[in-house]
C-alpha cells in the first residue's frame, strides 16, 4: 500500500446495517476491528452510524458518508434474504442501474454446483451489484462484496467481513498514521479536568481523551496524534500536571499502531 505523506488527514466513515444490531440481538464487532486495521492504514475512522433496515435511512447514510469522508465501508445486508437490502440502496443512492452482475453470477453458480446445490432464486440475490461494481472477493464464503466510486460494501458476519477486507485492503491509501500515548494514575478526573483542558490547549495538533479507571479513583489519559514528537511532548506534559497534582502517574509503553 502507498501511503501519502500529507498533512490533510485521510477519513473513513461507517455505515452498519440491520435491525438486530440496533434491537441488541446482534452484538456488533466489526467496528472495532475496521477502526484497527484502518488506523494501520493511516485512515481515520471519523464517523459510524447503525442503520435500519429501511431503504430511504440506508440511502440517506450512504450518501452523506461518501460526500464527507475520503473511504465508506458498509457492513450487513448484503445475503440472501427479503431483509437484504444493502446492495440495491447503494445503487439507489448512487443513482445506478441495479442487477445480475455476470462475474458473481458465474462465481455463485460454479460454487454451487461443486457443491451439487441448486442455485435458488435466494442466492441469485447476492448476484445483484450496481452496474459495473468493481467485486470484492470473498474467500470463505464465495458471495462477494463490492465496491463503487469510494464505497464499500461488505457482509457483517465478521469473520467473512475480515477476510474480504485482508484481501481489498491494498485499494486503500491512507495518510500518517496516528500514534497514541497513555499515562495512567488515580489522581480523580474531577481534579484533573481544568489542567487537562489547559493541556489540550497547549497542544491543539494532539487529541487528548481521559478514561476512567474501572476499578478504582483515576484514569488513562491517551494522547494521539499523526505526530510522534507532538504526542511525546503533551504526554510529557500530561505526566508532569499529574504530579503536581499529588499523583504517581506512570507512562504505558508506547502504541504506534
Amino acid at each position: 500500500m502507498s501511503e501519502q505523506e500529507t498533512s490533510k488527514p485521510v477519513t473513513a466513515g461507517l455505515a452498519i446495517i440491520g435491525n438486530e444490531i440496533l434491537s441488541g440481538r446482534t452484538k456488533d464487532a466489526n467496528l472495532q476491528y475496521l477502526g484497527d486495521e484502518l488506523n494501520k492504514l493511516g485512515i481515520r475512522m471519523m464517523e459510524v452510524r447503525i442503520v435500519s433496515d429501511v431503504p430511504d435511512a440506508i440511502v440517506e447514510a450512504v450518501n452523506t458518508l461518501r460526500q464527507r469522508y475520503d473511504y465508506v465501508f458498509t457492513t450487513g445486508g448484503i445475503g440472501p434474504t427479503h431483509d437484504d437490502i444493502t446492495s440495491e440502496c447503494v445503487a439507489r443512492a448512487f443513482g445506478l442501474e441495479f442487477g445480475p452482475n455476470p462475474d458473481a453470477v458465474k462465481l455463485l453458480e460454479d460454487h454451487y454446483a461443486a457443491r451439487g446445490d441448486e442455485f435458488t432464486p435466494a442466492r441469485q440475490r447476492m448476484a445483484n451489484t450496481p452496474v459495473d461494481a468493481i467485486l470484492i472477493d470473498n474467500p470463505v464464503s464465495v458471495a462477494p462484496g463490492f465496491q463503487v466510486e469510494n464505497v464499500f460494501v461488505l457482509p457483517g458476519v465478521p469473520r467473512i467481513m475480515q477476510a474480504m477486507f485482508e484481501g481489498m485492503k491494498n485499494r486503500l491509501t491512507g495518510g500518517r498514521k496516528m500514534v497514541s500515548r497513555t499515562v495512567s494514575s488515580l489522581v480523580p478526573e474531577g481534579r484533573a479536568g481544568g489542567p487537562l483542558t489547559e493541556l489540550q490547549l497547549r497542544h491543539p495538533d494532539t487529541e487528548i481523551g481521559s478514561y476512567p479507571l474501572n476499578d478504582r479513583p483515576g484514569a488513562n489519559i491517551v494522547i494521539r496524534s499523526d505526530d510522534p514528537e507532538k504526542a511525546d511532548a503533551a504526554a510529557k506534559d500530561v505526566l508532569q500536571m499529574l504530579k503536581d497534582l499529588g499523583g504517581e502517574p506512570v507512562m504505558q509503553e508506547p502504541d504506534d499502531a
